[in-house]
């Protein structure tokens, strides 16, 4: 009986270490400690307070940390311009596709752990993309021009529309973590597969499995490993997450990341308890809810359209890894800060050192990254610095980085071991302000 209650207490104790230990949060530093100017720091806050007063923003938040200490951290205007409620440290806020590197990390705890291997095909373990083929209309027609290699001829002939062809080879896991699968997201473009896509209702309300089984029945629009091209192919891997788990996905995250990394606020939908603390979300003045480009029609921002934020709110059966979760800046903090520091905050390891560093190696190779980016490249989920003078913009090599449709951006600077996150709510996100904040970040790092 003595032993039974010893182990008792010995569990208890344990399990209450554990609580101890996630509950830790990251720490403050004097600016000076960790190089940083305080004076030269002042600078960004007295920016983007600017920025509230002329209308760019309704409000936002920034926060730096260095060395593993928090050494800025600002909020900025009103959480919530129409009911007078101001920002605060702890908003909440739609992080879109910085869900994205978060899928990543998920997808490659289950590569740690034996599940799949990178270059496997999504085939054989999603049987509903056996079959795949691609459109001729964007990814051309293959010929055979020896015996060693082929070329593809006739991209963007609008009269290969409804002509479909066997790819050169199958999108594997590596191409979805790549954006290298041939996929694309049906509403940046006006492409045959664009228009499919609309027309499947792909990002509807549907689970993951119902996404992917139609998803599978859809034209590639390009060769795999063809071109970067920014997709849904984040969304499929959630649902291979799935697969491979035997969990939901929303489970996955909440059981493997967000509990053993105290992200207690980072979910696909609020909750009773911190309902009251989502941002609102804005959009530029007059732009139409269904047209991501249509121009604005004046200069200032107005309340986004409820059904943009409703399932944030309301949830719903798509749990979208590719941009479905909304977090906090503190939540997002710790999720950096464990990539940092190589896969682990607190004494709770989420990845290997080794894992780490694949992700956050480039694995285009001489294929250019979308957007026009010069000395830019992709690793497993993240965007990566390869050369700040090609890019033209304050960094180093190797930073790693990734932003959301409404403003919101992080970056990671191993070589500064530097931290960088500003979060904003206005959608479609027309401004430079995230990329101001980094600007202003370095100009007062001085040591």
């Amino acid at each position: 009986m003595k032993l039974r209650l010893h182990k008792c207490l010995t569990l208890v104790l344990a399990a209450g270490l554990a609580a101890s230990v996630a509950a830790k949060e990251i720490g403050t530093s004097k600016p000076e400690r960790q190089g940083y100017s305080s004076e030269r720091l002042e600078r960004i806050t007295e920016f983007m307070n600017a920025k509230v007063e002329d209308g760019t923003m309704v409000g936002g938040m920034g926060v730096i940390a260095r060395n593993g200490k928090i050494i800025y951290q600002q909020s900025y205007g009103m959480a919530d311009r129409e009911t007078g409620r101001v920002m605060e440290d702890d908003a909440i806020y739609r992080i879109y596709s910085m869900s994205k590197p978060i899928t990543g990390v998920a997808l490659m705890m289950l590569y740690e752990e034996g599940k799949f291997r990178l270059n496997d095909p999504i085939a054989m373990y999603m049987p509903e993309f056996a079959n795949l083929q691609v459109a001729t209309s964007t990814a051309g027609t293959s010929i055979v021009s020896d015996g060693t290699t082929s070329r593809t001829v006739g991209a963007g002939d609008e009269s290969l529309v409804g002509q479909w062809r066997k790819p050169t080879r199958q999108p594997t896991i590596r191409d979805l973590l790549l954006h290298t699968a041939g996929m694309t997201y049906g509403v940046f473009g006006n492409t045959e597969v664009d228009q499919l896509y609309r027309k499947a209702g792909l990002l509807g309300d549907t689970t993951l499995a119902e996404f992917t089984k139609a998803l599978g029945q859809l034209p590639l629009q390009y060769d795999p490993g063809a071109q970067w091209h920014y997709s849904v192919s984040v969304d499929v891997q959630g649902r291979l997450v799935e697969v491979l788990s035997g969990m939901s996905f929303g489970e996955f995250l909440k059981q493997r990341i967000f509990e053993p990394l105290d992200m207690p606020d980072t979910d696909f939908q609020v909750n009773d308890s911190n309902k009251d603390r989502l941002a609102q979300l804005y959009k530029p003045e007059g732009v139409q809810a269904n047209n991501f480009f249509s121009p604005a029609t004046g200069n200032g921002l107005e309340v986004a359209d409820a059904f943009v934020s409703a399932r944030y709110i309301y949830g719903g059966k798509f749990e979208s890894g590719g941009g479905g979760l909304v977090s906090t800046a503190r939540d997002y903090l710790r999720f950096c800060q464990m990539l940092l520091n190589g896969g682990e905050l607190d004494g709770v390891r989420i990845l290997s050192p080794k894992t780490i560093e694949l992700m956050t190696t480039n694995h285009l190779g001489d294929l250019p990254m979308g957007f026009g980016r010069s000395g830019s490249g992709f690793g497993l989920g993240f965007g990566l610095v390869l050369n700040p003078g090609d890019v033209g913009e304050v960094s180093s090599a190797g930073e790693y980085n990734w932003g959301g449709a409404a403003g919101t951006r992080f970056w990671i600077d191993p070589q500064e071991q530097l931290i960088g996150l500003f979060m904003v709510q206005s959608i479609p996100h027309r401004t430079r302000l995230a990329g101001d904040f980094k600007v202003l970040t370095y100009q007062a790092l001085v040591e």
